[in-house]
């Protein structure tokens, strides 16, 4: 039987890199690949994806209101899934539904946590449901494990408040360690003090 994986990790660990190197090896073995994202995540344009590497591939868009069981084309051998965490809980289940009542492999890759560390629906639901739970690792700026998704305004100041989906890169958004995150907020110093 198929599997639901979840592969989560904090800003910058190569959540994104990881997806497109599966499916291209999943491809290079003659695989037919359905590889989606959700319509939250337009950063790099509506239906691509893209790693801070340069990889890049288009996808085909889920909004919140597919259900990805009907939505699945025929003859998929493998569904891979970037952003992951923007999926509803409900899309979750529909992935969780095309491993185990399909029997398709399903990967999803994406964040486990918000800028204050606390989960999205979609991750939450993969982490009661996945088969699989693999943290892609990343390292904070003193080479301590990062965790937290860090996000700073435009003067370099963690943002302890907000909306949970503001959009960015590295521009807006940092892995730290918990030490590293709480720092920057109790001294409240900038992202650019030394």
């Amino acid at each position: 039987m198929a599997k639901l994986y979840f592969k989560f990790g904090a800003m910058n660990s190569s959540k994104t890199a990881n997806a497109l190197m599966t499916q291209f090896n999943y491809e290079e073995k003659g695989k037919t690949v359905w590889l989606i994202k959700p319509a939250t995540d337009t950063r790099d344009g509506i239906a691509t994806i893209r790693s801070r590497i340069g990889l890049s591939k288009e996808a085909v868009v889920v909004l919140p209101t597919d259900n990805l069981v009907e939505r699945c084309p025929e003859g998929i051998d493998v569904v891979i899934c970037d952003e992951c965490q923007f999926l509803t809980e409900q899309q979750v289940d529909e992935l969780r539904q095309l491993a185990s009542l399909h029997d398709i492999p399903v990967l999803c890759f994406g964040l486990r946590a918000d800028f204050l560390s606390h989960l999205f629906p979609g991750s939450k639901r993969l982490f009661e449901l996945a088969d699989s739970i693999t943290e892609i690792k990343s390292i904070c700026r003193c080479g301590s494990k990062a965790i937290i998704n860090a996000r700073f305004d435009e003067n370099g100041k963690v943002c302890t408040e907000g909306d949970q989906v503001v959009l960015g890169g590295n521009d807006v958004y940092e892995g730290l360690c918990w030490n590293c995150w709480h720092k920057l907020i109790t001294e409240g110093k900038s992202r650019y003090d030394k």
